[in-house]
């Protein structure tokens, strides 16, 4: 089976059309109003425009722009919209619309190349719908579905490599779920991969790893400290709060041996990067 139609069948669902239906039904209006004809303006016009009026803090104008360019199916306009709604910024807080674009993009693009320009874009996508899926839309028919995040984030971090995706791999295997066991070799496998691509959260969450130790996942302290460094050097808000309280109490914890060693390790890892 294609990745496509792979993913199709994991979102479950048809692809609205309403918007788009609305859109066509309707005359076609310019985004002050007066009446134009449809194909006066593209959907990368539309986008464009939606973008400068966000900028420009008109986010009323914006979010037609971006509806209009959305269900003519641009991708990033579609992306646009639901970080929009999934956080209420400049319309109303719906998560069931953001998850619907999302899915939109998905169900369009999930087969794209990962070479391709937008393709951060679909992964993000994938990512997205992966945590609505392991949490739920309270009063929806999205309802908690583990194993469908899993594959949603699976899909995301090998296909298109995407590091958040890696992250929440990283993390479902080592809290486990309800049909998994925990799993820390996993586990750290995963926010490895992420870790090195610079994801400051699975950083820290493999430092912290590390660092402690598991029975199956022998105590490497220094290397632990280093991406815990790492970690917190990248950790610049109230939310990474977390980060630095780990990295504090491994650093207090380390042996003056542990410090060093973590130094230097952290010293050839950059030089690697530079």
């Amino acid at each position: 089976m294609r990745a496509f139609e792979a993913l199709a069948r994991l979102a479950g669902r048809a692809v609205p059309f309403g918007i788009a239906a609305m859109l066509t039904a309707a005359p076609a209006l310019a985004f002050d109003g007066t009446q134009t004809p449809a194909n006066d303006r593209t959907p990368m016009e539309a986008f464009k425009f939606g973008a400068k009026a966000y900028k420009a803090g008109d986010l009323a104008e914006a979010s037609r722009a971006l509806e209009f360019a959305a269900g003519k199916g641009h991708a990033l306009a579609q992306w646009k919209l639901a970080r929009m709604y999934s956080e209420g910024d400049g319309v109303p807080r719906d998560d069931l619309k953001a998850f619907e674009y999302y899915q939109q993009i998905v169900n369009a693009h999930a087969d794209d190349s990962p070479d391709t320009a937008q393709a951060r874009f679909v992964s993000s996508a994938l990512v997205a719908l992966g945590s609505y899926y392991l949490n739920g839309i309270p009063n929806t028919e999205v309802r908690s579905d583990p194993q469908r995040a899993i594959e949603m984030f699976q899909y995301a971090a090998t296909y298109f490599g995407d590091s958040d995706a890696q992250y929440n791999l990283g993390r479902l295997f080592l809290d486990g779920t309800a049909d998994r066991p925990r799993d820390p070799v996993m586990a750290a496998r995963w926010l490895r991969l992420s870790a090195d691509k610079g994801q400051h959260q699975a950083q820290a969450v493999l430092g912290h790893l590390l660092f402690a130790g598991e029975e199956d996942l022998p105590r490497q302290a220094a290397r632990g400290l280093m991406y815990l460094t790492l970690a917190r050097d990248a950790a610049t808000s109230d939310a990474d709060k977390w980060i630095v309280d780990l990295y504090n109490q491994a650093v207090s914890a380390a042996t003056p041996d542990e410090r060093q060693m973590g130094l230097a390790y952290l010293e050839q890892y950059l030089k690697n990067r530079s």
